[in-house]
């Protein structure tokens, strides 16, 4: 595995909206963590890439090992690079699967690839752009075919708001295989105002929908990640129990009528009205 290249002071990079990110020693587990203006954005394990600190990306990971049968390569399409922690984590678990990246930012990429390499044997390639224009250039041999979309799009504490509109979520689902699946990184707080609304937008696309998310925090009591699984076609009903058990605890999962009941009044989000995601209070990231 190769080892992480991290000298003192943490390396760092500026952003092109000012803002900057670096790669950090994490303080709470092993690993390092890719830190945007105090954001913690993404956590890497070089020696265990299983190990997945944050919550939403472990929630997504048990998803994943749903996919096809175990072990079998995947082909997935990331919005978002972050310190690619779920690429490497495919990449581990599934070998041999066929991944692309989208990322705005070329300095965040090269931060990332000199200080912690991805596996040589690793088949990710990096796109550079917009998340959505990129998408909608991908090779038509994408088109259709794809495994996995991951949405997981962050400018500082925000996905921007046009990354979060039923125009934008139609050119992801075209990238789906009839079964593919698409998981959704949705960032929220106290009354879930902008979950709500990005369920029924998934939803408008997608009709079949879980949720997966922390109990208080799908009960609209306090701010943070609601991961959104979504495909064309019926997510299998022995997933739930399942994805319950692989935690991390206390897990929830949302299924039929308590997203019937979730999303109820909200509006479709469209290029039209779409607004970013709220922006987190600092205090969310004390730990």
């Amino acid at each position: 595995m190769a080892r992480a290249r991290i000298d003192e002071p943490a390396p760092q990079v500026r952003l092109s909206d000012g803002t900057l990110a670096r790669v950090v020693p994490s303080g709470f587990a092993s690993g390092y963590e890719l830190d945007v203006d105090g954001t913690p954005q993404s956590h890497v394990d070089l020696d265990d890439p299983t190990h997945l600190h944050f919550e939403y990306i472990a929630r997504m990971a048990a998803v994943i090992d749903r996919l096809r049968m175990p072990g079998q390569p995947l082909t997935a399409v990331h919005l978002g690079a972050g310190a690619l922690t779920l690429p490497r984590y495919i990449a581990h678990t599934r070998p041999g699967s066929r991944q692309q990246v989208i990322e705005l930012e070329q300095p965040l990429v090269d931060l990332v690839r000199e200080h912690l390499p991805l596996p040589r044997d690793a088949q990710v390639r990096v796109r550079i752009g917009d998340a959505r224009t990129v998408a909608e250039k991908l090779p038509p041999g994408l088109v259709g075919s794809v495994d996995l979309v991951v949405s997981d799009v962050f400018a500082g504490a925000q996905t921007p708001a046009h990354l979060t509109t039923v125009e934008y979520y139609r050119v992801l689902a075209g990238l789906l295989a009839p079964d593919g699946v698409l998981l959704v990184n949705v960032a929220d707080g106290a009354g879930l105002a902008f979950a709500r609304r990005q369920v029924a937008t998934v939803r408008a696309v997608l009709s079949e929908v879980l949720l997966l998310a922390e109990v208080q925090l799908l009960k609209g009591r306090r701010f943070g990640n609601i991961v959104i699984a979504a495909s064309a076609a019926p997510l299998p009903a022995e997933w739930l129990p399942r994805l319950m058990a692989a935690g991390p605890f206390p897990a929830k999962v949302a299924q039929g009528a308590e997203i019937d009941e979730f999303a109820r009044g909200a509006r479709v989000s469209t290029d039209a009205d779409a607004t970013p995601s709220p922006k987190p209070a600092a205090s969310v990231f004390e730990r």
